[in-house]
């Protein structure tokens, strides 16, 4: 459960940003480990190395559409002087019962075909005429339309050296090769490597459950009409797109009026669903910070241990947050600032590493840089906080995007970074060099 209690608590405790994330990351467990199957472990995280139980290609087999032959007969052949071979029948892909190919003889052979016994090569159909007599294809007739193909002659214009176009045994991966190590994420290549190496089941940790959900009587949801006082709720939409962003399930919830026992009510019905519940709005000093009032004792009435400590942080935007645990499974909850700006970057900073935390990934933290300011005049920041403003990077410079008020969500949709002002900095000339956390 939170740390919170082993440093100075109350009103006037000052964290700092270090301290508050250490206070996450040393509470958040990773989730325990499950067997799935391949795609519903999609995203998640291997606890284990997987071992390759059989050699891929399992055997040698034919890269390409044309005939199997020996070396031996195919040497010196042009198309003046084509190598005319005895085509005793067909080689296809999954054929248990392969055909013998002796001296002067052929198998035609498709893509994945096994190598039969006796052939040495493959000859690609493009260099053959295709068992038709007159001269170079550009491919074989369907076996359904043209069954004689399989039987007669096969004139080929090329020689062909010992193993062309036949991929080995072994040539991908060997039996008892590592194919993934533990802490891999599980996109679709590695799913498609599981599967091809005969795994249908996975030992992995869950992808976190989070469970979003803003706060304020003054929200609405898009599509409907604004009243007076109004306005759409972002907020909830931004971080649950955050959260299935940094690999979680993210549920959504709507908006929640500003009534402590009704958002009490709310977090209870979603505990069942959430590793991971987030909160936006309600956590400041105001007479209506609806989710600092529900939450500020839920230690009294929970079980030992459970509680949410709300605090101030050095920082801006993001000064106020909360962060606990709640109920019967101490479910984790962090409660973040409500306007958009202070939300996401509180989000980035903080709830990202948490979700990373759950899956079991060793770095769960965003990249970051140094870059050249690139600025139109100096960037002030206030004594004492961290500052995060947005802004975009590329080639080793980061420009500033929109001001520093914690409401501009317009300059927030077209950031790809932050621009980082340490506690200790009040104004950063254009050309310094600062530290950016990359967002994309």
């Amino acid at each position: 459960m939170s740390t919170a209690a082993t440093r100075p608590a109350g009103q006037d405790h000052l964290w700092s940003v270090d301290e508050h994330l250490e206070d996450i990351l040393t509470t958040v467990r990773p989730l325990e480990p499950i067997e799935l199957q391949l795609l519903d472990a999609q995203g998640c995280v291997l606890v284990e190395d997987v071992t390759v139980p059989v050699s891929l290609p399992p055997f040698d087999n034919s890269s390409m559409d044309g005939y199997a032959v020996r070396v031996a007969d195919v040497v010196g052949a042009s198309e003046e002087f084509p190598a005319v071979l005895e085509v005793v029948g067909d080689v296809a892909a999954g054929q248990a019962d392969l055909l013998q190919v002796g001296p002067g003889q052929a198998a035609r052979i498709m893509t994945g075909a096994p190598l039969p016994p006796g052939a040495e090569t493959v000859v690609p159909v493009e260099w053959t005429d295709g068992g038709l007599g007159e001269g170079p294809v550009t491919g074989m007739q369907a076996r359904s339309l043209a069954p004689e193909g399989a039987h007669g002659q096969v004139h080929i214009y090329r020689p062909a050296e010992a193993r062309a176009h036949v991929r080995a045994t072994g040539s991908d991966v060997k039996s008892g090769d590592r194919a993934l190590e533990a802490g891999t994420i599980l996109g679709p290549p590695q799913i498609a490597l599981l599967a091809a190496i005969g795994r249908g089941t996975v030992r992995v940790r869950p992808r976190p459950r989070v469970v979003v959900m803003s706060t304020g009587s003054e929200l609405v949801q898009p599509d409907e009409d604004l009243g007076q006082g109004q306005i759409y709720d972002s907020n909830s939409f931004a971080l649950t797109a955050a959260a299935r962003d940094a690999g979680a399930i993210a549920y959504r919830v709507g908006a929640v009026a500003d009534d402590a026992e009704t958002l009490r009510s709310t977090i209870e019905d979603q505990l069942v669903r959430a590793d991971l519940m987030v909160t936006t709005g309600g956590v400041s000093v105001g007479a209506y910070d609806v989710v600092k009032e529900a939450l500020s004792h839920v230690g009294d009435e929970d079980e030992a241990g459970s509680g949410i400590d709300f605090r101030k942080l050095a920082m801006q935007p993001g000064k106020p947050q909360g962060f606990g645990s709640i109920g019967p499974d101490h479910t984790p909850l962090l409660a973040l600032p409500g306007n958009p700006v202070s939300s996401y970057v509180s989000f980035e900073l903080f709830v990202r590493p948490a979700i990373r935390t759950l899956m079991g990934l060793e770095d769960v933290h965003r990249p970051r840089t140094t870059a050249t300011l690139a600025a139109d005049e100096a960037l002030s920041s206030p004594k004492g906080r961290r500052q995060f403003l947005r802004g975009t990077y590329a080639e080793g410079a980061v420009r500033p995007v929109g001001g520093a008020g914690s409401h501009l969500i317009a300059a927030l949709a077209h950031a790809d970074a932050l621009i980082v002002v340490p506690e200790d900095v009040e104004s950063v000339e254009p050309g310094t060099e600062v530290e950016v956390v990359l967002l994309g």
